[in-house]
């Protein structure tokens, strides 16, 4: 059974920590291979499966020094019906992808002491095309249609909730949106934007929050940013509006390249963490709901920390 997909603890305050970059720390740093950066390719492998576990395993005990809750965010970014299938995966294979990496969280989550940390686990959507450009544009039914697979597998398992991760169009945004709510499933919608702070196609993020609630009559639970460098996105995120309540998490990039240079990109940029830690306290400072830091491209575990340490003095008290 699902423990909290009625009741989301990170909307009730207190410090959540969840994972870095995922498939930057498991190719640059674990030495693995993540053809398409699928990372749900490796659950078919015994020693992918040890990779994974070791992984999320390092997050866990992070969150229990630290005393703050655990978002276990799934593998799954890549795991949908044309991702799975440029790697041979029939529609079939991808929904028991999809599966075995809810199974694997929910196996970690069943060995923590949950009394004292609170984890919720969370299916990940990636979108439909390439994170960084929105080649493959769809009407928020078309996206709705092709991510309702994905959703609906999450909903038949012990997710809690599902974020869509990377959303570089708002149409795709709402069409997973859409299939969350046909699936009865709480959904978390995270942008990612360029340097100057705006999505890939231009619109500003405000207006891509704005959007969804309208179309959606406000259904995410909350929005998230992800895939850019602090830098990018922090004059977009005016402390004085309104819309910046809908934002309570952050997973930003190590780097301060823009998303055509890491496309590029051979080597790993792994930034400066300390410094990262001090940006995520400065915005958590600003943005009164803020109250999820992880990373994406190039961070790890040392990143995370510093986040967390950075931010714990503005959640004094206010235990998960």
């Amino acid at each position: 059974m699902p423990r909290y997909r009625s009741a989301l603890p990170q909307l009730g305050g207190g410090l959540f920590i969840t994972d870095g970059g995922i498939e930057t720390t498991l190719i640059f740093i674990d030495g693995l291979d993540l053809p398409d950066f699928a990372a749900f390719h490796l659950l078919g492998q015994a020693e992918g499966s040890a990779a994974l576990r070791r992984y999320y395993r390092g997050y866990a005990e992070l969150a229990q020094r630290q005393r703050t809750g655990l978002i276990l965010e799934s593998a799954t970014w890549r795991a949908s019906t044309d991702w799975g299938a440029r790697l041979g995966y029939s529609a079939s294979a991808v929904a028991q992808a999809n599966r075995r990496a809810i199974a694997l969280l929910v196996e970690l989550r069943d060995t923590l002491d949950t009394e004292a940390m609170v984890a919720v686990i969370s299916g990940c959507v990636g979108p439909r095309g390439d994170g960084y450009v929105p080649g493959r544009m769809m009407d928020a039914t078309r996206a709705r249609d092709y991510h309702a697979a994905q959703v609906e597998v999450f909903a038949r398992t012990e997710a809690d909730m599902v974020t869509a991760i990377t959303m570089n169009d708002v149409q795709e945004a709402m069409g997973i949106t859409l299939a969350a709510r046909a699936a009865a499933m709480p959904v978390v919608v995270s942008f990612t934007v360029e340097t100057d702070g705006a999505l890939p196609t231009g619109e500003p993020l405000a207006d891509a929050v704005r959007r969804v609630d309208d179309l959606s009559a406000g259904y995410p639970a909350y929005y998230m940013v992800n895939c850019a460098h602090p830098d990018h996105f922090e004059p977009a995120l005016d402390g004085g509006a309104d819309w910046t309540d809908r934002v309570h998490g952050l997973r930003a990039n190590a780097s301060r390249r823009s998303h055509a240079e890491l496309n590029e990109s051979t080597a790993l940029d792994a930034g400066d963490a300390e410094e990262l830690g001090g940006q995520y306290r400065r915005l958590a400072s600003r943005l009164r709901c803020l109250n999820v830091v992880g990373g994406c491209c190039g961070t790890d575990l040392r990143h995370v920390e510093q986040m967390a340490i950075a931010c714990a003095p503005l959640f004094s008290g206010r235990r998960p």
